[in-house]
């Protein structure tokens, strides 16, 4: 296609599945079957979500898989994770399954804030706005008790509000800084609307202001929303045992082990490289539990990854060391996680999800996910630091291959058979198949 699209939106999903198919591939119908074929069979629930996002056409399906045995805080559970990357699920039911016999995972709320911001222009001085915004402040809570009130009975609400000068990044920018407990709910939007009345108050405010001359009375608000930075909104996960405890299969020795393994995190902390890569491991396991309870994964990575760049350089979430002969390894990590509203109440594979949880509430969530990335982390780095990384991943990764070229049950058979005994890279499966076909 070589021109703009006119009213795509505007088309039924028939058209539209129809329009592209027909501009993109050379067979048509078969393209429209493929697209077809995804759709759920129960027209009441593909309605459901082919209305959750925009120009839907299809479902896109994740593998929802299972861990089991994470003993948090002397209770078990049993986590559901949606993702498409081999190994993931397999490594974080090892770890937990491991640690579950050595005291389990610890987790604590260190705090659950939030913030947003109304970004605004003044062309005044410092101490004039200043002196606005005290005398305005109490009007910025109470403009916004009808959006608040629900939200102050179940506990939460808007916790205090800044104002921030900015002037020596941009001129004229300044800040209403807000920070909001929003208890079980993510609070996106509830964040957003008192923001939006803030600015609307701020606006006005000032329009009445006396003090100000007719240029500081026209403040430009530039926009007003929630951040996904949330540095104090940060659960902690951490693990512990004798050194001598962390022997297993492939650790003889535990001593040894404990040292690689605090090393390997060292490493982490010092080299950026490594450091991103370290905490790609990490959010393996929390994407996969943000996605399988209806939270925002892309929310969670952005602020995950300003955090730990926190200090003006990137680093290790995670931490390890030995002391007294014991075994350390821990994890803080920001997460604005809710588990009502949204598709937490509207997916029925994450209320699904919610109920083999057992219905946590919002500071319970964070701390099943945190601990599920400081077990993705260890089974990690404890392949890392022994076996290596590959060996595990591409026997996992082996069945994908295999489905590439659509296996025979037989075939199957014996190509799972020869890559027990044989390194399994895509190379040598192409050439296995290539030669068992020509028998």
């Amino acid at each position: 296609m070589n021109h703009a699209v006119s009213g795509f939106s505007k088309l039924g999903k028939e058209e539209k599945i129809r329009l592209i198919a027909q501009t993109y591939f050379t067979d048509a119908e078969k393209a429209e079957t493929l697209v077809k074929s995804y759709w759920n069979s129960d027209e009441k629930l593909q309605q459901l979500h082919d209305e959750f996002i925009e120009n839907t056409i299809t479902n896109f399906y994740l593998p929802l898989g299972i861990a089991p045995n994470f003993l948090i805080n002397e209770k078990f559970y049993t986590v559901p994770m949606a993702v498409e990357e081999s190994s993931v699920v397999a490594a974080a039911a090892k770890a937990a399954k491991f640690w579950s016999t050595r005291g389990g995972f610890k987790t604590s709320v260190i705090g659950t804030e939030k913030i947003g911001q109304v970004h605004f222009m003044f062309n005044g001085s410092h101490a004039k706005i200043q002196e606005f915004f005290n005398l305005i402040k109490p009007a910025l809570f109470s403009d916004t008790e009808s959006i608040t009130k629900n939200m102050q009975q179940r506990g939460g609400g808007i916790l205090d509000i800044e104002l921030r000068d900015k002037t020596d990044l941009l001129e004229n920018y300044f800040q209403l800084h807000a920070t909001f407990e929003t208890k079980d709910s993510m609070g996106a939007n509830f964040i957003n609307s008192c923001l939006e009345q803030f600015a609307s108050t701020l606006k006005s405010k000032a329009q009445q202001h006396s003090l100000f001359s007719e240029q500081e009375k026209d403040i430009k608000v530039v926009m007003s929303i929630l951040s996904n930075y949330v540095p104090n909104c940060v659960v902690r996960a951490e693990v512990s045992c004798p050194v001598a405890d962390l022997k297993e299969k492939n650790i003889d020795d535990g001593k040894v082990f404990a040292e690689n393994f605090v090393q390997a995190v060292n490493i982490a902390k010092v080299e950026p490289f490594r450091a991103v890569t370290h905490n790609k491991g990490i959010m393996n396991g929390i994407d996969a539990v943000v996605v399988a309870t209806g939270n925002d994964f892309r929310a969670v990575e952005a602020g995950v990854h300003a955090y730990a760049a926190k200090d003006g350089r990137y680093t290790s979430l995670s931490d390890a060391r030995i002391e007294n002969g014991i075994f350390y390894f821990s994890l803080d990590v920001p997460l604005a996680l809710g588990t009502v509203g949204g598709l937490t109440t509207l997916h029925p594979l994450v209320r699904f999800c919610h109920e083999v949880l057992e219905k946590p509430s919002a500071p319970e969530l964070m701390q099943i996910t945190a601990a599920v990335g400081l077990a993705q982390n260890f089974a990690a780095l404890r392949s890392l630091t022994t076996t290596g990384i590959q060996q595990g991943h591409m026997k996992m990764h082996l069945n994908n291959i295999i489905n590439q070229f659509n296996a025979a049950p037989a075939e199957k058979e014996a190509i799972t058979a020869h890559f027990k005994k044989n390194a399994v890279s895509h190379a040598a499966v192409v050439d296995f198949i290539s030669e068992l076909r020509k028998k």
